[in-house]
């Protein structure tokens, strides 16, 4: 059994622990399941590079203080491209980063047009522009930046409410695309956005590949548990019991989310004690 910690600053992180927990060759049911959700700096897209390396050091470092994981998943583009390389230099368990996956979307676009949709933090980034100039620099790419889908984002999982006029309205450059460039392929580059893949699909039904990173870093984490050493959680803490989503500000948003998290096999919330 091992500890298996998904942070992200929102919520968007529950959709990378859906991949790893529902894929065939990892059983759910055998690990201890731990989401942190950096709420009350949410969101990480509009903060400075400096800001973000020192949030998500002080956040992880603590998480792993108090918890003890075996692997951390940084379930965040922004605080990817960022941070990775900061935190692994401080803490010595396993760190996987999410990237956006425009490598397999690349190969998956037929017409050589793709969407990127991200938050602004993650187009603007050096890493971003470095993955498409590596494996999509014969690719027309149309970049589509927006904190307001994130926020679209962490309402639908509260609520189940979406306002699909508003998404058309956010989505509008990508159906542009569509018609201007025969786009086929959209790269879903912040982990919020497959929580709106159905309402996606209904509004450019036109694209044929929605792509993001879920699968991989599922793989990746299946790699580091062959990697761990065997190791018994006592029973007081086990997977039934030890199972926890943290907010860093615990609020009524927070305890809205209650019944939806244990979809996810997370059994209790807390807040998370930052030193």
């Amino acid at each position: 059994m091992a500890k298996i910690l998904v942070f992200d600053s929102g919520v968007g992180g529950l959709s990378i622990l859906q991949a790893i927990q529902s894929h065939k060759d990892i059983d759910a049911f055998a690990h201890q399941w731990l989401f942190c959700s950096d709420n009350e700096f949410f969101p990480y897209g509009t903060k400075s590079e400096i800001e973000l390396i020192d949030r998500v050091r002080r956040v992880l470092r603590a998480v792993a203080e108090q918890y003890q994981p075996d692997i951390i998943v940084i379930a965040c583009n922004t605080a990817s491209t960022v941070a990775l390389d900061a935190v692994r230099a401080e803490l010595s368990v396993p760190i996987i980063g999410v990237v956006p996956a425009i490598k397999p979307a690349a190969l998956l676009s037929k017409t050589r047009s793709i969407g990127l949709l991200a938050t602004p933090g993650t187009i603007k980034r050096n890493y971003t522009q470095q993955l498409i100039t590596d494996f999509a620099s014969d690719c027309h790419i149309t970049l589509l930046g927006s904190t307001d889908l994130v926020e679209m984002a962490e309402d639908f999982l509260r609520t189940g409410r979406m306002d699909k006029q508003q998404l058309a309205d956010i989505l509008a450059p990508l159906s542009e695309a569509i018609r201007n460039h025969q786009l086929d392929s959209v790269v879903l580059a912040c982990t919020h956005f497959p929580l709106l893949i159905d309402a996606l699909k209904d509004v450019l039904p036109e694209v044929s590949y929605w792509v993001d990173s879920g699968d991989a870093i599922a793989r990746r984490v299946i790699w580091c548990l062959n990697t761990l050493p065997d190791k018994k959680i006592p029973v007081e803490d086990d997977a039934q019991n030890g199972c926890i989503a943290f907010f860093t500000r615990h609020d009524e948003t927070a305890e809205a989310l209650g019944n939806t998290l244990v979809r996810f096999r997370l059994k209790r919330i807390a807040q998370l004690n930052l030193r």
